[in-house]
């Protein structure tokens, strides 16, 4: 039985699980991709993805590092990688090697520690890509990009003979394209992410958007948080076709959130909305 009710999505080919309440628990997985942003708790249904991208240290997204790797260690999988901040990996190790020794058993663990404009290479052509956020000290959100060669358009009628001709010579015949397929901004106070045109131009965006009540906005400047006010005026500059939205508010009931949301977005924008949280359902590989 999954230790978990994970929120799941399907958005093309692409499948999202997860679970994400304010000062609770956070973790975002996206099995196609190898990858699962934050930890949470570590659910059952989460082991068996390889990678961790961690943006923080909070308990409530970095909790289940230890029985993470300890349980793929369990069921005889490969080393968990854990990708997170630089300044984490020495609290990190210091954590594994604490569970190691109360369980009687050494913890495997591949940690890299990464800072903004980092790169980590996921699979053969996808990397996750760290840019700064403003939540703790040191803290990154992930872009995760798909790159690929474009043959330039001079030599697309080319046949193959030709083209390794030109190969040959040292001729260019292609230009590198970055394909963002998704930026996770994990917990963050107002920043211009669409600075970044990999993350403006992401094709999914899951961003936190915590607090939406007009009295709760100095609650959400002193946990260095988004209020829908500012979530609204990010979102007029962003070019995403899917904007999930995560780390909701218990004080705000989900009905009222959705309402709100409605009322401050353009209709546009308001579209492409999912509230991660807005349903719940079982999800078991």
């Amino acid at each position: 039985m999954p230790s978990h009710n994970l929120a799941y999505y399907k958005i093309d080919d692409l499948e999202i699980l997860g679970y994400s309440i304010a000062g609770e628990e956070t973790v975002i997985a996206m099995p196609q991709l190898d990858i699962c942003f934050d930890i949470g708790k570590a659910p059952d249904q989460i082991i068996s993805i390889p990678n961790i991208l961690l943006t923080h240290g909070h308990m409530d997204h970095a909790a289940g590092i230890a029985y993470y790797l300890s349980h793929r260690n369990f069921c005889g999988q490969t080393p968990g990688t854990i990708i997170a901040p630089q300044n984490l990996l020495r609290p990190i190790n210091q954590i594994i090697d604490a569970w190691g020794t109360l369980d009687g058993n050494k913890v495997p663990a591949n940690l890299v520690g990464i800072k903004p404009g980092d790169e980590y290479q996921i699979k053969p052509n996808l990397f996750a890509r760290a840019f700064p956020t403003k939540h703790t000290n040191g803290s990154v959100g992930y872009c995760v990009i798909e790159k690929r060669k474009k043959i330039k358009p001079e030599y697309a009628n080319l046949n193959g003979k030709q083209i390794v001709e030109l190969k040959k010579q040292g001729v260019e015949i292609d230009y590198p394209l970055e394909l963002p397929i998704v930026s996770y901004l994990g917990d963050t106070q107002f920043v211009d992410f669409s600075q970044l045109n990999y993350v403006a131009e992401s094709k999914i965006l899951i961003a936190e958007c915590t607090f939406y009540e007009d009295e709760h906005t100095t609650r959400a400047q002193a946990g260095r948080h988004m209020h829908i006010n500012e979530f609204a005026k990010l979102l007029e500059s962003m070019r995403n076709e899917y904007i999930i939205i995560t780390h909701t508010t218990q004080r705000t009931p989900m009905n009222q959130i959705k309402k709100m949301l409605k009322e401050a977005l353009a209709k546009e924008t308001f579209n492409k909305i999912i509230l991660l949280m807005g349903k719940k359902r079982k999800y078991n590989f």
